[in-house]
């Protein structure tokens, strides 16, 4: 708590009077009442696995008669159609959204951790039994950004599983901008896009820890915090925020950063509070996880080159937000992705057929086409 209250903001927030997120955080709203910043991380912390494991859990996308194999010294094991000799015959569902099960081992150590939540618990807990993957065993929960697709079968995971997930278990995300509210689309489809449940996280007593710079994640992977603008990648803003806490609903302006407070209106999202999720496999480099890239998937990796001190890139997977590009905005994205010259690069979610034909052309057979279910083993 100590650490938490560090932050000016985080003080002035415990200074509001009953009633506000600060009083409701300190008085327990998190079940234990546990709120810490996430262990800052550095080029000297960056703690290295021996093995990565990541088991696409829900993605728009399925093809039962993918074939498992390796390509380099990546390991790729798929799932079809699931048969048994007396009940009838089961197969992964699909949305659009994304969840990644990320299973990590370093010498006798494993961790599990939950990165996104997809668009519904419905298709994420349905898939989490039919690929056999165990919530009691889970050791942390990530949330990339503020978007329903991403967070939005969070609650009914926590619901249905809450006699089996660990006590206090942790729970990274990129600050308050992830509570706030938010509405999408475009002309005539616009409407509500929903905000993260603060009642949920309440009920299943999670440890919140806010990763806004550079983080430990389950002692075994890194946040990059906020990602900085800085290639000639644009940040669109398919979502507006609202600014503001009712009812706890919303988001609190005193934890957002200085010039959003005092937004009176939904306001264009920047993103500020996305982050991308970053494994150093030993021997082979950085596996960058983007899980939506809203920020950019080159300014995600060069970040996470930054906080890291590695250079070298093992692989760039998770959602590019690339669909909404025209052809020449993708060529760019492309070959700046080959100038970092990854071994693997695995498109998902919202990087879109378009983008997945131009990296092809551009870097060959690093390009792995991903399907849910397909779970891809980066080793040492």
């Amino acid at each position: 708590m100590a650490q938490y209250l560090g932050n000016p903001g985080r003080r002035r927030l415990l200074g509001m009077v009953p009633g506000s997120l600060a009083w409701t955080l300190a008085g327990g709203l998190l079940g234990s009442g546990r709120i810490v910043s996430a262990a800052p991380v550095s080029p000297q912390t960056v703690p290295e696995v021996d093995a990565l494991s990541v088991r696409v859990l829900v993605d728009s996308y399925h093809h039962a008669f993918e074939r498992s194999g390796r390509v380099g010294n990546l390991q790729i094991d798929r799932i079809g159609t699931s048969l048994t000799p007396d009940g009838p015959p089961r197969t992964l569902r699909n949305e659009w959204g994304l969840s990644l099960h990320l299973d990590s081992r370093r010498g006798d150590e494993t961790r599990n951790t939950l990165l996104d939540f997809g668009f519904s618990g419905e298709v994420l807990n349905y898939n989490l039994e039919l690929v056999g993957i165990d919530p009691a065993e889970i050791d942390a929960l990530v949330l990339s950004h503020g978007h329903h697709d991403h967070y939005g079968g969070l609650v009914d995971f926590l619901r249905t599983h809450r006699s089996k997930i660990k006590k206090d278990l942790p729970f990274y995300l990129g600050g308050e901008e992830c509570f706030c509210t938010r509405e999408a689309g475009i002309g005539d489809n616009k409407g509500n896009f929903g905000s993260l449940d603060r009642g949920a996280l309440r009920e299943a007593g999670l440890a919140l820890h806010f990763a806004e710079q550079p983080s430990l994640i389950a002692d075994h992977a890194f946040s990059t915090g906020q990602i900085p603008a800085e290639t000639f990648e644009k940040v669109l803003s398919p979502t507006r925020m609202a600014v503001g806490l009712k009812d706890g609903i919303g988001c609190d302006p005193a934890g957002l950063a200085p010039g959003k407070r005092e937004a009176t209106a939904f306001i264009p999202d920047d993103f500020q509070h996305e982050q991308a999720t970053v494994y150093a496999i030993k021997g082979r480099g950085l596996v960058v996880i983007t899980s939506c890239g809203h920020r950019g998937v080159v300014n995600s990796v060069k970040a996470a080159q930054r906080i890291s001190g590695i250079d070298k890139v093992h692989a760039v997977l998770g959602g590019f937000h690339l669909v909404p590009h025209d052809a020449a905005y993708l060529r760019q994205t492309a070959e700046a992705l080959a100038e970092l010259n990854p071994d693997y690069l695995i498109p998902m979610h919202c990087s879109g057929e378009a983008f997945m034909d131009v990296a092809a052309d551009v870097l060959g057979d690093k390009v792995i086409r991903s399907s849910t279910g397909t779970r891809f083993t980066f080793e040492a």
